[in-house]
């Protein structure tokens, strides 16, 4: 569940960085970050001045949320009305952050989401609306909720909390220690839950007066919730002086500004234990009193109660850069639902050299980059060699900055590189702190600089104090933070990182060249640097190293070979605008890499980016893909050149880019050519077919192959490619007998005519010809490769047994009658329906081509005609695996194995079993023809789609495909029935997870009704229809079957047929002339 928001808000200082911050929400929208309902009304919204505090902040957001609610439903003015039912969330940025220029929403933190839908950097802000949307307000009724983005908040996942019954106004606390408590606020509250009083760093005794049975007290987190009516309770208030004063319109009236804490201004005027008096005194000066008085009047009547979630986890983000590191080196609670990693969204030439316990989130690191443990770098572009040293926190580095830091000293230091915007003058900026200052010690109070006192770095460096503080200040006033330690601008030089490193410790030849530098200087203190950060070009400049490091992963993964995903990175880049420079890499990768399989992925890879350009408009992603306009580019990847390919690929791809209706086609032409690299790919395998001459059978004189069907009892997919070849594959395969018979099967006799005539016949040898084609000429061949073309796998046959030379200058009657002394005629029959998930085109294949062979005076063994078939299959375009031509030219109980290599090899070993269980197999294996003609090439379509996105659900698929064929062997081993059947069951959710809809709602029906009788079932093949086979837990079960399907409603034609394993496997047979007819010669 999740919680559905009518508003979003987040509110942010003024300063001109709202729109960034807009953009920041819109792309969270866009990659599916904010909940499977997004919120309609998503705003940024400027505080209209600065300090507004967390409360004129609230009161301000709720006046816009109500505004724009307001102007949807067709009111003309704001009307309380519309927080009747509306879910709001807002969530206030707070003041600036030392140690992040984008403040403590946008902090990074070192989490990878892989389930996510599009890669992103995650930021506390990321975290927080996880945990709001997720968690904390699943259930809650209408209503505002309040966030502060100023803490870590960790939840459980089931917070616990009553809203039955609820009104009023709600605080959420977490436990905490009594100790923490001291410099934090806490609520007294009393047995009831209602909250009595809200004490901010209070003494040992108020503390303690808080605490529970387990000695923890609630500690305020900022999160409240107003209940509908206490919302529109609030909102009035704002028309009301002073309390106008917060709000735009207050701006835009004139009203004086005014200053207001969500907590101590507008949440404890409802806390049961403060009186009004206490209340207004608490007030300061005379405009806070009176906006209490004001806020006391329209809320104190409503119940404030506190909920406190066990297991969670509330953590300040302060000025301290120690608590900032530890922060992100430490793992968070178990009940957070981020997982820290050491490297998130990086790329790190060489990993091994960071320490356990360090940190690199959203960085470049190349070369020998050394991070000891407790440092972090965030958002670098880094040069080795390097060595930083414990305790230190860079951010915001450029490649150009690591020549100054190769040989730097650097330990317990906060390095950071800025964006920085005077006006219309945009420059860098770099700061250097160290991890023990104080920023608001005054160095009269034994203040630290870099570490050390001020003195001793005043006495290291040459530096006075009047060169970093006016003489007017007081002394007691001067401190870190007015420090005019930075460098901005020099009349004459360009600065750098060396004009801050400098002062960590100068060398004594240079120390005067480099003081009178930083003294020419024009300086900014970190206090007058904070409104001139430029948030959107920091913003910006994390995007593009994200993408930078993006690109690298790209490169990585491919060239790697590795199951990590990239259609989140694909669906990010387009949201960002990013697509082309994606774009470029994989087409670097797929036209450099020397490797057909991951040429082949870079291209569907390509394909993706496509069709995640077209957001969802344009069309289906399965459609035609021989457009003439890519025939150049086609043309070359089918001659080899796959670099000169992929160039014509690009070139074309560009007039393809301009509405998404061109980009579907452009990623279905990109999808064409990833099957002509595939194809490529898998045709390596015809190294292993190997034939022998043997003697030429008399002209006219048949050969006849007959061979039984397939039945893949686990890990079919596996033997699928680009599967077979990238993951591996394994498939336990059965070769049967239909009602008693080889239902598959072809003939193929030498004719005196140089020509070829092919026939098509029905179910037997004897049946009449559906299909008859006559070959006088090679041209008549070209349409081998058109799957769909009569006689198209025939023609294929010719081809890849060399029988017929295709292309070739010599006509086909020439190569006939030079070879053969005359023509082929062939015929093939099946008596297993269309579709049937038995395998029947690929051992239909099998058995021509072995007929073939034999026909014109060669011989291949088994091993080769697999191989043989598999080469038929990519030649012919269909694709399609290993296992259906294993299963029914290798006779018995078998598994085919393929490695994860190139060129791809299958292997077949026969499966033992106990005396007696072929017969306990036949005696309780049943056909049951669904009726449902199954469309397999759609499937296989959607299956390599999926596996070249490497959809986790794909690869864990994958796994468990190979180990469940593992455990299926060894369950026939045993004569294990029960678990057989088991495989079978598991078998079957495997197919529909890596094919979802390939069980239609008859065959489901189907299936329930057989459950109480079977140990298991599943649809042969793909799935989707064909032949459904149960393994019964009663022996000889067909008739009992058929009563009970004839009983359930809604399940058509169906029939049930029995079938025996085939120990013999598939017979070749030189037969003579039929004496019904004449040979011609």
């Amino acid at each position: 569940m999740a919680a559905e928001w009518s508003v979003l808000i987040l509110t942010c200082q003024p300063g001109g960085c709202v729109s960034a911050f807009q953009r920041e929400l819109e792309a969270r929208r866009l990659r599916g970050g904010l909940g499977p309902r997004p919120p309609p009304l998503l705003l940024a919204v400027e505080d209209p001045w600065a300090p507004l505090g967390s409360g004129g902040a609230t009161l301000n957001a709720l006046l816009v949320a109500a505004e724009h609610l307001s102007a949807r439903a067709g009111y003309t003015v704001v009307s309380s009305d519309v927080l009747r039912d509306a879910h709001i969330l807002i969530l206030h940025m707070g003041r600036d952050f030392s140690f992040d220029d984008c403040g403590r929403a946008f902090t990074c933190l070192p989490v990878e989401e892989p389930g996510a839908p599009a890669e992103a950097l995650v930021c506390n802000l990321d975290s927080l609306l996880g945990t709001m949307t997720h968690r904390l307000c699943v259930g809650s009724p209408p209503g505002v909720w309040v966030c502060s983005t100023d803490m870590l908040l960790t939840v459980p996942s089931a917070p616990g909390i009553d809203w039955d019954g609820f009104q009023g106004v709600r605080v959420i606390a977490v436990p905490g220690s009594q100790a923490y408590a001291r410099n934090h606020g806490v609520y007294l509250a009393d047995e009831q839950g209602l909250v009595r009083d809200i004490i901010y760093k209070g003494t040992e005794a108020q503390i303690q007066q808080c605490a529970g049975p387990d000695g923890t007290v609630p500690l305020v987190c900022g999160v409240v919730f107003f209940s509908s009516d206490a919302a529109e309770q609030l909102l009035a208030t704002h028309v009301i002086p002073p309390l106008d004063a917060c709000t735009y319109m207050g701006l835009d009236s004139g009203a004086p500004p005014i200053q207001l804490s969500l907590f101590f201004d507008i949440v404890l005027c409802m806390a049961g234990g403060v009186t009004e008096e206490e209340f207004l005194k608490g007030g300061g000066d005379a405009s806070v009193r009176s906006a209490r008085s004001v806020l006391w009047t329209a809320l104190h009547t409503f119940p404030l109660s506190m909920a406190c979630i066990p297991g969670a986890s509330y953590d300040y983000m302060t000025t301290s850069a120690s608590d900032h590191i530890r922060s992100l080196t430490l793992l968070p609670g178990s009940a957070s639902h981020l997982r820290f990693c050491k490297t998130a969204h990086s790329h790190v030439d060489q990993p091994c050299l960071l320490e356990d316990g360090s940190s690199v989130t959203n960085c470049l690191l190349e070369g020998a980059v050394r991070l000891a443990a407790g440092s972090v770098i965030q958002h670098c572009h880094l040069q080795g060699p390097l060595e930083i040293g414990p305790g230190c926190l860079l951010s915001g580095l450029s490649a150009g900055s690591s020549p100054a830091l190769q040989g730097c000293p650097l330990r317990d230091l906060v390095l950071q590189g800025h964006h920085v915007r005077l006006r219309d003058l945009s420059c860098r900026v770099f700061t250097l702190t160290g991890r023990l200052d104080d920023w608001q010690q005054s160095p009269a109070e034994e203040a630290t600089y870099l570490n050390v006192p001020w003195a001793e770095f005043f006495r290291r460096t040459g530096i006075r104090e009047g060169d970093l503080w006016d003489a007017e200040l007081p002394r007691r006033s001067c401190c870190l933070l007015n420090a005019r330690l930075f460098p901005v601008l020099h009349a004459r030089q360009a600065l750098g990182l060396q004009d801050v490193l400098w002062l960590l410790a100068p060398g004594p030849a240079v120390a005067g060249e480099q003081l009178a530098r930083w003294r020419a200087a024009w300086r900014m203190s970190w206090q007058e640097l904070l409104p001139c950060l430029d948030k959107a070009a920091e913003l910006d400049a994390r995007r593009a190293l994200f993408f930078l490091q993006g690109q690298r992963k790209v490169r990585r993964v491919l060239l790697g070979r590795q199951d990590s995903s990239l259609l989140p990175l694909a669906r990010s880049a387009v949201h960002e605008g990013y697509h082309e420079a994606v774009l470029g890499t994989l087409d670097e990768v797929a036209s450099t890499a020397g490797d057909a399989g991951v040429a082949a992925r870079a291209l569907a890879c390509i394909a993706e980016v496509l069709g995640c350009m077209a957001g969802g408009e344009g069309g289906l992603r399965s459609g035609p893909a021989a457009n003439r306009e890519w025939a150049v580019a086609f043309g070359l990847l089918e001659s080899g050149d796959v670099a000169g390919g992929v160039r014509e690929l690009a070139a074309e791809r560009q007039k393809w880019m301009s509405r998404p209706a061109l980009l579907v086609r452009a990623a279905r032409h990109y999808e064409g050519a990833e099957q002509i690299v595939v194809r490529q790919a898998v045709m390596s395998s015809c190294q292993f077919v190997t034939v022998a001459q043997t003697e030429l059978p008399p002209l006219g004189h048949w050969v006849q192959v007959a061979c039984p069907a397939r039945l893949d009892l686990s890990g079919g997919w596996s033997d699928t490619p680009p599967i077979t070849y990238e993951h591996g594959g394994a498939v336990v395969d059965l070769a049967v007998l239909v009602d008693g018979c080889r239902p598959i099967g072809a003939r193929v006799r030498r004719i005196g005519q140089p020509e070829l005539r092919l026939l098509s016949l029905g179910g037997t040898p004897q049946g009449e010809a559906a299909v008859e084609l006559l070959c006088q000429e090679l041209e008549h061949l070209r349409d081998y490769c058109q799957p769909h073309a009569p006689g198209a796998l025939l023609k294929a046959a010719f081809i890849c047994t060399q029988v017929v030379q295709f292309p070739s200058h010599k006509p086909l009657r020439v190569q006939l009658l030079e070879n053969f002394g005359g023509g082929f005629e062939v015929h093939t029959w099946s008596k297993l329906p269309h579709g049937s998930g038995l395998g029947t085109s690929s051992i239909l294949a099998g058995a021509v081509m072995a007929a073939l062979y034999r026909a014109a005076g060669k011989a291949a063994s088994t091993q080769s005609l697999i191989h043989a078939v598999l080469h038929l299959e990519q030649r012919l375009t269909t694709g399609g695996g290993w296992q259906d031509q294993v299963g029914g030219l290798v006779p018995g109980i078998k598994i085919g194995r393929s490695k994860a290599q190139l060129p791809l090899r299958v292997e077949v070993e026969e499966i033992p079993v106990p005396d007696g269980f072929t017969q306990t197999l036949n005696d309780h294996l049943l056909l049951v023809y669904t009726g449902k003609t199954r469309l397999a090439r759609n499937l296989l379509q959607d299956v390599v789609r999926n596996w070249y996105a490497r959809l986790p659900s794909a690869v864990q698929n994958a796994h468990a495909l190979v180990s469940n064929a593992e455990e299926c062997a060894q369950a026939l081993r045993q004569g294990d029935l029960q678990l057989v059947g088991k495989c079978l069951d598991r078998y079957w959710q495997q197919k529909k997870c890596m094919a979802p809809g390939c069980e239609p709602l008859a065959v489901g029906r189907m299936m329930e009704a057989l459950r109480p009788h079977v140990h298991g079932q599943c649809l042969a093949g793909a799935g989707g229809g064909g032949f459904l086979y149960v393994l019964t837990k009663a022996p000889r079960q067909k008739e009992a079957l058929h009563q009970i399907l004839a009983k359930t409603e809604g399940l058509g034609n169906f029939s049930i047929h029995s079938i025996e394993v085939d120990t013999g496997g598939f017979s070749v047979e030189v037969m003579g002339c039929d004496p019904k007819e004449e040979v011609a010669v």
